[in-house]
Protein backbone atom coordinates (compact mmCIF):
# COMPACT_ATOMS: atom_id res chain seq x y z
CA UNK A 1 0.00 0.00 0.00
CA UNK A 2 1.22 3.52 -0.65
CA UNK A 3 2.24 6.08 1.77
CA UNK A 4 1.03 9.27 1.25
CA UNK A 5 3.23 11.81 3.16
CA UNK A 6 1.54 15.70 2.29
CA UNK A 7 4.17 18.32 1.69
CA UNK A 8 3.06 20.86 4.61
CA UNK A 9 4.79 23.86 2.21
CA UNK A 10 1.25 23.56 0.75
CA UNK A 11 -0.52 24.38 4.06
CA UNK A 12 -1.80 27.62 5.54
CA UNK A 13 1.26 28.33 7.65
CA UNK A 14 -0.32 30.89 9.82
CA UNK A 15 -2.11 28.09 11.33
CA UNK A 16 0.20 25.40 10.93
CA UNK A 17 -0.20 23.47 13.85
CA UNK A 18 -3.78 23.02 13.17
CA UNK A 19 -3.52 21.75 9.53
CA UNK A 20 -0.44 19.12 10.69
CA UNK A 21 -3.28 18.06 12.92
CA UNK A 22 -6.06 18.22 10.68
CA UNK A 23 -3.69 15.43 7.80
CA UNK A 24 -2.58 13.86 10.97
CA UNK A 25 -6.36 12.84 11.32
CA UNK A 26 -6.99 12.75 7.82
CA UNK A 27 -5.07 9.44 7.32
CA UNK A 28 -1.52 10.92 6.77
CA UNK A 29 1.45 8.15 6.59
CA UNK A 30 4.01 10.71 7.21
CA UNK A 31 4.13 14.39 7.15
CA UNK A 32 6.68 16.06 5.06
CA UNK A 33 8.75 18.97 5.56
CA UNK A 34 10.32 20.66 2.90
CA UNK A 35 12.93 22.71 4.09
CA UNK A 36 14.72 25.70 2.03
CA UNK A 37 17.52 28.22 2.33
CA UNK A 38 17.39 30.42 -0.88
CA UNK A 39 21.21 29.06 -1.96
CA UNK A 40 20.25 25.46 -3.27
CA UNK A 41 17.08 26.10 -4.20
CA UNK A 42 15.37 29.97 -4.66
CA UNK A 43 12.76 30.08 -1.58
CA UNK A 44 13.40 30.10 2.03
CA UNK A 45 11.08 28.10 4.24
CA UNK A 46 11.26 26.07 7.49
CA UNK A 47 14.05 25.13 9.70
CA UNK A 48 14.69 22.95 12.93
CA UNK A 49 12.85 25.13 15.11
CA UNK A 50 9.48 25.00 13.18
CA UNK A 51 10.23 20.89 13.18
CA UNK A 52 10.55 21.12 17.31
CA UNK A 53 7.28 23.03 17.66
CA UNK A 54 4.96 20.73 15.34
CA UNK A 55 6.94 17.87 16.92
CA UNK A 56 4.81 17.46 19.77
CA UNK A 57 1.38 18.14 17.18
CA UNK A 58 1.84 14.64 15.65
CA UNK A 59 3.59 11.28 16.40
CA UNK A 60 3.80 10.37 12.54
CA UNK A 61 6.70 9.96 10.83
CA UNK A 62 8.02 13.54 10.15
CA UNK A 63 10.04 13.40 7.16
CA UNK A 64 12.38 16.12 6.34
CA UNK A 65 13.76 17.19 3.11
CA UNK A 66 16.76 19.54 2.93
CA UNK A 67 16.84 21.02 0.03
CA UNK A 68 20.14 22.97 1.13
CA UNK A 69 24.07 23.24 0.95
CA UNK A 70 26.09 21.78 3.74
CA UNK A 71 23.25 19.59 5.23
CA UNK A 72 26.14 18.23 7.34
CA UNK A 73 26.27 21.58 9.50
CA UNK A 74 22.33 21.17 9.93
CA UNK A 75 21.31 17.67 10.39
CA UNK A 76 21.67 17.12 13.74
CA UNK A 77 20.07 20.10 14.71
CA UNK A 78 16.99 18.47 12.61
CA UNK A 79 17.36 14.88 14.54
CA UNK A 80 17.90 16.88 17.85
CA UNK A 81 13.83 18.90 16.99
CA UNK A 82 12.42 15.59 16.23
CA UNK A 83 12.79 14.54 12.49
CA UNK A 84 12.21 10.52 11.96
CA UNK A 85 14.03 10.93 8.52
CA UNK A 86 16.72 13.19 7.20
CA UNK A 87 16.93 13.45 3.01
CA UNK A 88 19.52 15.44 1.29
CA UNK A 89 20.61 16.23 -1.79
CA UNK A 90 23.30 14.04 -3.83
CA UNK A 91 24.10 17.60 -5.70
CA UNK A 92 24.98 19.33 -2.59
CA UNK A 93 26.92 16.17 -0.65
CA UNK A 94 30.45 16.02 -2.25
CA UNK A 95 30.70 13.07 0.37
CA UNK A 96 27.65 11.06 0.27
CA UNK A 97 28.74 8.16 1.80
CA UNK A 98 30.08 9.91 4.51
CA UNK A 99 27.07 12.76 5.00
CA UNK A 100 24.83 9.08 5.18
CA UNK A 101 26.63 7.65 7.94
CA UNK A 102 26.60 10.85 9.38
CA UNK A 103 22.38 10.54 9.89
CA UNK A 104 22.89 7.31 11.19
CA UNK A 105 24.62 7.91 13.53
CA UNK A 106 22.29 10.41 14.92
CA UNK A 107 20.28 10.19 18.02
CA UNK A 108 16.75 9.76 17.52
CA UNK A 109 13.96 11.05 19.99
CA UNK A 110 11.91 7.66 20.00
CA UNK A 111 14.92 5.56 20.43
CA UNK A 112 15.51 4.37 16.98
CA UNK A 113 18.02 5.60 14.75
CA UNK A 114 17.44 8.19 12.00
CA UNK A 115 16.49 7.13 8.80
CA UNK A 116 18.51 8.35 6.25
CA UNK A 117 17.23 9.65 2.75
CA UNK A 118 19.28 10.92 -0.48
CA UNK A 119 17.24 13.15 -2.86
CA UNK A 120 17.95 13.09 -6.64
CA UNK A 121 17.11 16.56 -8.98
CA UNK A 122 15.35 15.36 -12.07
CA UNK A 123 18.62 16.09 -14.37
CA UNK A 124 20.37 13.81 -12.29
CA UNK A 125 20.82 10.43 -12.99
CA UNK A 126 20.15 7.40 -10.89
CA UNK A 127 23.80 6.07 -10.81
CA UNK A 128 25.21 8.71 -8.41
CA UNK A 129 23.20 6.55 -5.66
CA UNK A 130 23.83 3.15 -6.83
CA UNK A 131 27.39 2.82 -4.65
CA UNK A 132 25.51 4.06 -1.51
CA UNK A 133 21.89 2.13 -2.23
CA UNK A 134 22.82 -0.23 0.78
CA UNK A 135 23.07 2.98 3.48
CA UNK A 136 19.67 4.56 1.92
CA UNK A 137 16.55 4.11 3.46
CA UNK A 138 14.89 6.29 1.12
CA UNK A 139 15.64 7.66 -2.40
CA UNK A 140 13.59 10.55 -3.27
CA UNK A 141 12.84 10.76 -6.81
CA UNK A 142 12.32 15.12 -7.38
CA UNK A 143 9.30 14.97 -10.51
CA UNK A 144 9.71 18.76 -10.58
CA UNK A 145 12.58 21.35 -10.07
CA UNK A 146 12.91 21.93 -6.59
CA UNK A 147 12.23 25.20 -4.78
CA UNK A 148 8.41 25.70 -5.33
CA UNK A 149 5.00 23.93 -5.05
CA UNK A 150 2.72 23.65 -7.26
CA UNK A 151 4.74 22.79 -10.51
CA UNK A 152 3.99 20.28 -12.97
CA UNK A 153 5.08 16.53 -13.04
CA UNK A 154 8.43 15.89 -15.18
CA UNK A 155 7.29 12.63 -17.43
CA UNK A 156 10.86 12.01 -17.91
CA UNK A 157 11.99 10.98 -14.36
CA UNK A 158 9.68 7.98 -14.40
CA UNK A 159 12.59 5.90 -15.86
CA UNK A 160 14.69 6.52 -13.33
CA UNK A 161 11.88 5.29 -11.15
CA UNK A 162 12.10 1.85 -12.44
CA UNK A 163 16.12 1.42 -12.72
CA UNK A 164 15.68 2.21 -9.31
CA UNK A 165 12.83 -0.10 -7.91
CA UNK A 166 14.84 -3.37 -9.94
CA UNK A 167 17.76 -2.45 -8.47
CA UNK A 168 16.69 -2.34 -5.08
CA UNK A 169 15.36 -6.03 -5.59
CA UNK A 170 18.21 -6.77 -6.97
CA UNK A 171 20.15 -6.16 -3.96
CA UNK A 172 17.21 -7.49 -1.78
CA UNK A 173 17.09 -4.35 -0.01
CA UNK A 174 14.20 -2.48 1.99
CA UNK A 175 14.85 1.23 0.47
CA UNK A 176 11.73 3.23 -0.09
CA UNK A 177 11.55 5.06 -3.06
CA UNK A 178 9.94 8.63 -2.58
CA UNK A 179 8.38 10.90 -5.55
CA UNK A 180 7.69 14.78 -4.46
CA UNK A 181 6.10 16.79 -7.02
CA UNK A 182 3.26 17.08 -9.41
CA UNK A 183 1.94 14.07 -7.63
CA UNK A 184 -1.94 13.85 -8.45
CA UNK A 185 -4.83 11.30 -8.55
CA UNK A 186 -4.72 11.06 -11.72
CA UNK A 187 -0.84 9.62 -11.93
CA UNK A 188 -0.10 8.02 -8.58
CA UNK A 189 -1.48 4.45 -9.77
CA UNK A 190 1.25 4.91 -12.76
CA UNK A 191 3.94 5.97 -10.71
CA UNK A 192 3.30 3.04 -8.08
CA UNK A 193 3.59 0.73 -11.00
CA UNK A 194 6.76 2.39 -11.99
CA UNK A 195 8.03 1.62 -8.24
CA UNK A 196 7.34 3.99 -5.96
CA UNK A 197 5.82 3.44 -2.95
CA UNK A 198 5.88 7.16 -1.08
CA UNK A 199 4.53 9.88 -2.73
CA UNK A 200 4.56 13.54 -1.38
CA UNK A 201 1.85 15.43 -2.50
CA UNK A 202 1.03 18.94 -1.43
CA UNK A 203 -1.27 21.01 -3.44
CA UNK A 204 -3.02 17.13 -3.91
CA UNK A 205 -4.25 17.18 -0.39
CA UNK A 206 -4.05 21.03 0.36
CA UNK A 207 -6.11 22.21 -2.59
CA UNK A 208 -7.22 18.83 -4.19
CA UNK A 209 -9.46 19.32 -7.16
CA UNK A 210 -11.57 16.12 -6.58
CA UNK A 211 -11.87 16.79 -2.66
CA UNK A 212 -11.42 20.72 -1.94
CA UNK A 213 -10.93 21.47 2.18
CA UNK A 214 -11.61 17.35 2.61
CA UNK A 215 -7.85 16.69 3.52
CA UNK A 216 -8.98 12.95 4.70
CA UNK A 217 -10.70 12.67 1.31
CA UNK A 218 -7.86 13.91 -0.47
CA UNK A 219 -5.72 11.33 0.89
CA UNK A 220 -8.21 8.55 0.68
CA UNK A 221 -8.22 9.02 -2.94
CA UNK A 222 -4.84 9.30 -3.65
CA UNK A 223 -4.17 6.16 -1.72
CA UNK A 224 -6.83 3.91 -3.72
CA UNK A 225 -5.50 5.38 -6.73
CA UNK A 226 -1.96 4.26 -6.02
CA UNK A 227 -2.87 0.98 -4.95
CA UNK A 228 -3.37 -2.04 -7.35
CA UNK A 229 -6.07 -3.67 -8.08
CA UNK A 230 -6.20 -7.31 -6.73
Amino acid sequence: MPAIAPSILSADFARLGDEVRAIDEGGADWIHVDVMDGRFVPNLTIGPMVVKALRPVTAKFMDCHLMIVEPEKYVAEFASAGADGITVHAEACPHLHRNLQQIHALPHHGGERVRAGVSLNPHTPVDVVMHVLELCDLVLIMSVNPGFGGQKFIDAVRPKIRTLREAITARGLSTRIQVDGGVTQDNIGELAGDGADVFVAGSAVFRSKYHPGDYAGAIAGLRSAGTPSA
